[in-house]
């Protein structure tokens, strides 16, 4: 029987662990972690993914800063709104929500985030960390992913991974934690030739390809873990608007030794380690251990 990777219920234990820390230390540094979320413009999907953030933040007594500014702003207005949340003591993790709009580019704002308020785990210098091996600051999704998979006693050691995607948000730092748990990692991406015959060899195939069932039986090796981190809406002619990932699930049940649902598998974890992230910043800033 497919073991199905929970999200939502690891998530949920994680939020109660994060709740408790912050109700053991919060009399002796006098003050809750506090997460901004800066979002632009007015991208619906975006709006939806930092209310959810902000809920989780409510219910594990982090204190929110929300900061939902015009499409329009220029670059530099965003910059010295950054600096003034890298200022603020009261503030121990930045988001920036991603896309932006046009006209706005990721790089100068995301290194003009303060490194250990990078709640994200984007900066270039927090990238560079994990490259190295150093403590700090980890991309969410693929931390997420890392803990969905310690949490299930998935061996990674000796295990040949099969990354699909290489973007900064997941590809490129998911093979990076795969490689650092003793896996022998290979990355796909829109340039890979016969892809299928490398998705065939995964133990581990993590696809965060960004195209709505991508990923078929034919692409799965039996016994495979595949980890789908794809979430697209989709509507047909006579049908209600529903979700689906990257990954066709309805053809792998029965081939893969398990599989992350969509939605309920990544988008979770990825919610709870950026709450991680800013409870671990908090720490440090207070002094804890």
């Amino acid at each position: 029987m497919t073991l199905i990777l929970d999200g939502k219920k690891l998530s949920r234990e994680v939020e109660e662990q994060l709740k408790a820390t912050i109700d053991k230390n919060l009399g002796l540094v006098g003050r809750p972690p506090g997460l901004a979320v800066i979002r632009v413009g007015e991208d619906p999907a975006s709006a939806v993914y930092v209310s959810n953030k902000e809920k989780a933040c409510k219910r594990t007594g982090i204190l929110t800063f929300g900061e939902h500014l015009e499409k329009n702003i220029s670059e530099d207005a965003l910059i010295k709104k950054i600096n003034e949340l890298n200022q603020n003591i009261n503030v121990d993790g930045i988001l920036l929500q991603l896309p932006l709009p046009e006209g706005l580019k990721v790089g100068p704002l995301l290194a003009s985030i303060h490194p250990d308020k990078d709640a994200d785990g984007l900066h270039t210098f927090n990238l560079g960390r994990l490259l190295k091996g150093e403590g700090g600051p980890r991309s969410c999704t693929p931390a997420g992913i890392m803990k969905l998979l310690k949490h299930h006693n998935i061996e990674l050691k000796g295990k040949r991974a099969v990354v699909i995607g290489r973007s900064i948000l997941v590809g490129k730092p998911m093979a990076l934690m795969l490689e650092a748990a003793n896996a022998t990692v290979t990355v796909a991406h829109s340039h890979t030739k016969d892809i299928c015959s490398l998705t065939k060899q995964a133990d581990i195939l993590v696809v965060a390809a960004g195209k709505p069932k991508m990923i078929g039986a034919e692409h799965i090796k039996t016994g495979a873990v595949v980890i789908d981190v794809g979430i697209h809406r989709l509507q047909d002619n006579q049908e209600k608007p529903r979700l689906c990932g990257d990954v066709k699930t309805e053809e792998i049940t029965e081939i893969a030794h398990a599989i992350t649902p969509v939605p309920g598998g990544v988008g979770p974890m990825t919610v709870s380690m950026l709450l991680v992230n800013t409870v671990n910043s908090w720490k440090q800033h207070c002094g804890l251990s």
